[in-house]
């Protein structure tokens, strides 16, 4: 789109962002993408969601009417202008360093009659973040609708990055007799179309309940610090001649298998906590 495609040669000051997601763990930049770019990927998003659902692994449950699925970059016809965003390089840059790598494409999808997630982080925190306060991952997030409190909307606890979590259950699951100090501080987000938040997923987080007809899906784009490790967890493929198309500084950054033929993702990472739901 031309819209993206000139805003890609801008820079963007992102010193205020880090500083917020160093004290909250989350940050959201506004209207960072045009509706209609929006709009593209909530059918991309739900055609991928019917295709997964008919295979094995395809999709994971993340609670009650809740669904996880991973992609292949080439599902997403707007790709590139999510990877080469100003915002979202920037902050990768800033936090992860200039050789951060892309490990993971995909999207979370509560339907009508979703429940409240236990509080959770996604994966444990390693020991650079709980004994040296430095994030080394972080996922974007991009929501394909207007999210009203009646759509399941994410809520955060700020400031949980940098809680140890060796003790919880998986090291992600803190104790459900500790729920209340994660509610006390906890924070629903509200995000528009053509927002993006960035965030840790060690941040201790939950979906919650999701009473609406209308689906709520959301884009997750994972990045990494080198080292981090996160991609093994993962398996991207683009085919060779996707691959020669992108931008050098996308095929730098792209942690995928190049192929003759994509085959459809299976996934690796299952979060089985979060199968159950609470309520």
């Amino acid at each position: 789109m031309a819209v993206l495609a000139a805003a890609t040669t801008q820079t963007e000051n992102v010193t205020e962002d880090v500083l917020t997601l160093q004290r909250d763990g989350v940050v959201g930049k506004k209207g960072a993408f045009p509706r209609e770019f929006i709009e593209r990927l909530r059918e991309d998003m739900m055609t991928a969601f019917w295709e997964a659902i008919q295979r094995p692994r395809g999709a994971v449950g993340r609670g009650p009417r809740r669904w996880y699925v991973e992609l292949h970059p080439q599902a997403i016809s707007g790709f590139v202008d999510l990877a080469t965003h100003p915002w979202i390089t920037a902050m990768s840059e800033a936090v992860l360093g200039p050789d951060y790598q892309i490990v993971e494409i995909g999207f979370d999808t509560p339907f009508q009659g979703a429940k409240n997630q236990p509080w959770h982080r996604d994966f444990p925190s390693p020991r650079e973040t709980y004994e040296d306060r430095r994030i080394t991952s972080l996922a974007f997030n991009l929501t394909g609708v207007d999210v009203t409190p009646d759509m399941g909307p994410f809520e955060v606890a700020p400031g949980t990055q940098w809680e140890d979590g060796r003790s919880w259950k998986h090291e992600m699951f803190p104790d459900p007799s500790t729920w209340s100090h994660y509610a006390e501080r906890g924070v629903r987000k509200y995000p528009q179309m053509g927002d993006v938040s960035c965030r840790s997923a060690l941040t201790v987080h939950r979906g919650t309940a999701h009473p609406s007809p209308i689906a709520r899906p959301v884009l997750v784009i994972g990045m990494d610090a080198p080292g981090a490790g996160h991609a093994a967890l993962h398996d991207m493929m683009v085919t060779r001649d996707y691959y020669a198309a992108l931008p050098q500084s996308v095929r730098d950054r792209l942690v995928c298998r190049v192929v003759d033929e994509l085959v459809p993702v299976t996934q690796k990472h299952d979060i089985e906590g979060l199968v159950m739901g609470t309520e």
